[in-house]
């Protein structure tokens, strides 16, 4: 065993839950039942649900010692996940959800591609799974680049070194380096957090071999709700760290901003400025049609990618200047 992996054994698996009663049991049984011949721990930082979640959380800790319970009063993911961090006892850090799933070699496989490339931090796919015709319409968008672009997290690529990768399992040295996760971040936080390891001399390591069960959004509001966040705080990045503007976060910006100006032309002055408008419709018809998997998904998907496109543009172009934040010297 070489000095890396000898230093990076023990495996803390860490966790933000608020309202997760439908998903927590399944997320963290997955995490229990790993195949991984290192120590490991499950730290729940537990914010203020107003489901079961709570008490679902506390079952799990009695029926296993690896699952540990930490408060976190805020209920906001960057506080949950540094308290949960600070806990932490081991010096490789992996970050789950509550609706999210790993596959049984997952830790594995982070740790040995940790020690393999020296990055600090390695991902892979956000593999959305849905459960209902809605949130299997939501997966197939979210899974392909007419929904997301060529985001390799989403759809996929080869392994190498990338800008971000999804949730992350870190090396712990690195992470306390940086300060953490910048809490005053409430959506974008891991790009921002990969952003100041990329900065500070780390590599971000992508491989398809790891794979995340995602749970997607079950109704078009809870969707439009968290991609209206999405695009406010991606914005909030981009003004705090110069450089780190990607033409992929420019689409839907760009998308409102030329829809929006085909209808007022198209009222004002001629028809022929509707073009723009019919042509992005007519994209998203026939996307629907050619990546949908039932006639169900076909029907829904138009509703999903308008709303993923639409939304997070609408948040982009209206993220108030007060989010700009500065490089965080906190630290964990």
């Amino acid at each position: 065993m070489n000095q890396v992996s000898e230093a990076l054994t023990g495996i803390s698996v860490i966790l933000p839950i608020l309202n997760e009663e439908n998903n927590l049991g399944e997320s963290v049984r997955a995490i229990l039942n790993q195949k991984y011949s290192g120590n490991f721990e499950v730290i729940l930082a537990l914010g203020p649900s107003k489901d079961r979640t709570n008490e679902i959380a506390k079952q799990l800790a009695s029926q296993d010692s690896r699952v540990i319970l930490v408060e976190n009063s805020t209920g906001r993911t960057a506080d949950g996940l540094n308290v949960a961090i600070a806990k932490a006892k081991y010096p490789i850090i992996s970050r789950i959800d509550g609706h999210s799933e790993i596959s049984e070699t997952y830790l594995s496989q982070a740790a040995k591609l940790l020690s393999e490339t020296g990055a600090v931090n390695v991902g892979g796919i956000m593999s959305a799974v849905g459960k209902n015709n809605f949130e299997k319409a939501v997966a197939t968008a979210m899974r392909s680049t007419l929904g997301v672009g060529s985001s390799r997290f989403h759809t996929g690529g080869k392994a190498g070194p990338s800008d971000t990768v999804y949730l992350g399992t870190f090396n712990k040295s690195a992470l306390l380096a940086v300060g953490g996760y910048d809490e005053r971040f409430t959506r974008a936080q891991d790009w921002e957090l990969n952003f100041r390891l990329r900065k500070n001399g780390g590599v971000i390591w992508f491989d398809p071999s790891l794979v995340v069960t995602y749970r997607p959004r079950s109704t078009l509001k809870a969707l439009a709700k968290q991609y209206f966040q999405y695009g406010t705080w991606r914005r909030a990045v981009s003004r705090s760290h110069k450089g780190s503007v990607n033409l992929r976060y420019l689409a839907p910006p760009i998308a409102v901003a030329v829809n929006a100006l085909s209808i007022i032309l198209g009222f004002t002055f001629s028809f022929w400025f509707f073009l723009p408008l019919t042509g992005y419709l007519a994209a998203i018809l026939l996307g629907s049609f050619i990546i949908g998997k039932s006639l169900a998904e076909k029907i829904t998907l138009p509703a999903v990618l308008a709303t993923m496109h639409m939304v997070w543009g609408a948040g982009y172009l209206s993220s108030p200047k007060k989010l700009k934040v500065e490089l965080s010297s906190q630290a964990v």
